[in-house]
């Protein structure tokens, strides 16, 4: 059944956004220079038109995709707007797509290998594209998948590489997670001026991209003498769980300076805990400072309330645009080299407070 996208915000909006912002930091190269609080997305960055499929002509008239993801959550819908988009496109110019894009409510690397084991004996997929759960129980079955003739790549936030011994064919998603917790942090400890105790929120056990931020946040921490990581939860992408645990958090340690939360969901769920604490007034010494992740409404909305201190969004759109690109020609045979990269690199941009009101008015029509 073709998947048929339910919004949670404008379409046109989300492209006219990250369009424009994601052009700042190329493959994202220019990430150490954001964490000084200037503002990021200037005026005359935010003119871009939404990507346009290339020159590539498709060898055939009809394709079949079976995407999943770690988990139904509003970050994939963001990625669904590009898919759809690609979809659209393709469409336009005679060449049909159908797709499957499932995710289980709770994030299962075992729900995720049978998933893509079901999809795969069925023989009615030109591709199988998979957001990696777990590098460890998820890189086996891809390279059974790949040996028995199916062809799988993996997209969004999560890869498992060569250097995993993975043999999947390429992948299209965020590949400067590391970088992307080194920024935060960084942007964390400049606001501390690195001094303090801080929490940090995970998300899930043995997904990468959250692993991998982090390891980026711990490294950047090691380097400050006066910088204390005094506690390190996995809520697993779970906002209610990240706020349990921000409660913990501000219990123990009445003297906590800050939190790095490494996905969307324990964003909100800090941001939630420390307004409640009352330790979200700027004018407060027992002030807490908060980084995190993306895009959920409530997170902006703390962003340009000064709860939350900075948020990096990735570039969801064009994840889902170029993993349908990218689909299509390994699907015609295609390998990775002049045509698609093995590693599309999407980017992150990081926002701070005088960011916030845009956001909200471009991305959920908020005029206040």
């Amino acid at each position: 059944m073709k998947f048929r996208l339910k919004s949670f915000f404008l379409f046109s909006l989300f492209v006219f956004v990250f369009a424009g912002c994601s052009s700042r930091n190329p493959q994202n190269k220019d990430l150490a220079n954001q964490f000084t609080g200037d503002v990021i997305a200037r005026e005359n960055e935010r003119f871009h038109l939404k990507p346009v499929l290339d020159s590539y002509i498709p060898k055939k008239k009809s394709y079949n995709f079976y995407l999943t993801y770690k988990t139904a959550h509003p970050w994939w819908d963001a990625v669904a707007l590009g898919i759809e988009d690609a979809v659209k496109q393709y469409e336009q110019k005679g060449i049909f797509i159908t797709y499957d894009y499932l995710a289980p409510e709770k994030m299962s690397a075992l729900d995720q290998v049978e998933r893509i084991q079901r999809a795969a004996s069925t023989h009615s997929y030109d591709i199988i594209g998979v957001d990696v759960a777990d590098i460890q129980i998820v890189t086996p079955v891809i390279n059974q998948l790949i040996d028995s003739g199916q062809k799988v790549m993996t997209f969004s936030s999560s890869d498992s590489g060569k250097e995993n011994d993975c043999k999947r064919i390429a992948y299209v998603g965020n590949t400067h997670n590391y970088e992307d917790g080194k920024i935060l942090a960084e942007s964390l400890c400049k606001k501390l001026n690195y001094k303090g105790k801080i929490a940090m929120l995970v998300g899930n056990h043995g997904a990468p991209c959250h692993e991998d931020r982090a390891l980026g946040a711990k490294a950047v921490f090691a380097k400050f003498p006066e910088i204390e990581l005094v506690a390190v939860e996995y809520d697993d992408d779970l906002e209610e769980k990240a706020y349990e645990y921000s409660k913990e958090f501000l219990t123990k340690y009445p003297d906590l300076n800050g939190i790095i939360c490494c996905n969307m969901s324990n964003s909100v769920g800090a941001g939630r805990a420390v307004l409640e604490a009352g330790k979200a007034d700027n004018d407060k010494a027992d002030k807490i400072i908060i980084t995190g992740m993306d895009h959920d409404r409530r997170a902006l909305e703390y962003l340009r309330d000064g709860v939350i201190y900075a948020l990096a969004l990735q570039d969801c759109y064009a994840i889902g645009f170029d993993t349908i690109t990218t689909a299509v020609k390994i699907a015609d045979g295609l390998l990775p080299g002049t045509m698609f990269p093995e590693k599309t690199e999407e980017t992150t941009t990081v926002f701070f407070q005088e960011d916030a009101s845009w956001l909200l008015r471009s991305l959920y029509g908020e005029t206040e």
